[in-house]
């Protein structure tokens, strides 16, 4: 945790006060906090996603999802994604960009310095169908499984592969920015659980990341699991709850579902005898 992060906790937390947010979740701190007490909604925030990357002037950007104020805090945020109101993020980079869906479609703001107001610049985005990129920390390869390890060595392969083209890596560790990319020129990006201590579910906290991204993807015509299963309908067990994600371009997404369905002789074989990925 970052000085920054905390600053832009506070900052969100502090603007709130007169907002209809009667609870507020955020990745900073350890429990929920009730803002109004007469608010109807509540807010899961990921303040300032990607601050690992300030030093470098890499973008970085904000998460966050609402859902109707239940009774109770806990009743409030564990609950499944498809229950969600509005979910979506800003992107601070060379615009400062606001997408965000309220369940029909994805809309695109940016923020006019000159009038300090939100121009609408783009109405039902959707993820392009098709594209030659994906995005993995590559560095953790040995630690995947076995289904994660044959989509990207079929991948990597590339025109002498079963896929029978080459494709480009890509990998930000900012996932505000993986996702205005992925919305943006398409692709896939992956964050498996793999065999290190802390990361049998992954890294990615549902809640405050997985679920508002999955929700303005497939709002976007896109995809998102955990690998295998869709990921929306999963409720969180606590509000830190992580989850292995996978979203972008819709067949993609599908394609490494289908890898998880493999036999263990297929996973586990070279890429070219895996006949049923030949296209």
């Amino acid at each position: 945790q970052k000085a920054l992060d905390v600053i832009a906790d506070d900052a969100f937390s502090t603007a709130l006060a007169t907002t209809p947010v009667r609870y507020y979740a955020s990745e900073e701190q350890e429990v929920v906090v009730e803002i109004n007490p007469k608010g109807d909604l509540a807010l899961a925030i990921d303040p300032l996603d990607g601050s690992s990357n300030i030093n470098a002037n890499v973008s970085i950007g904000t998460i966050f999802a609402i859902y109707p104020a239940a009774a109770t805090p806990e009743a409030s945020f564990l609950r499944p994604g498809t229950e969600l109101l509005a979910g979506g993020y800003v992107i601070y980079g060379p615009q400062v960009a606001l997408v965000v869906t309220f369940g029909d479609g994805v809309q695109k703001y940016v923020l006019d310095p000159s009038s300090t107001s939100w121009v609408l610049v783009g109405e039902h985005l959707q993820v392009p169908v098709t594209s030659t990129e994906f995005a993995i920390n590559a560095s953790n390869y040995r630690h995947w499984q076995a289904p994660v390890r044959a989509y990207i060595d079929d991948c990597v392969a590339g025109a002498e592969g079963p896929r029978a083209q080459n494709f480009n890596m890509r990998w930000v560790a900012s996932l505000v920015a993986e996702t205005h990319r992925i919305l943006t020129r398409g692709g896939v990006f992956l964050y498996p659980r793999d065999d290190r201590k802390g990361y049998g579910e992954g890294r990615l906290r549902y809640l405050y990341e997985c679920a508002p991204i999955a929700f303005l993807m497939t709002q976007a015509g896109g995809g998102a699991t955990d690998g295998a299963d869709p990921i929306l309908p999963h409720v969180p067990a606590h509000l830190h709850a992580r989850t292995p994600f996978v979203f972008g371009s819709v067949e993609k997404v599908a394609r490494i579902a289908a890898y998880h369905d493999l036999p263990d002789q297929e996973t586990n074989a070279l890429f070219n005898t895996r006949g049923l990925f030949r296209s």
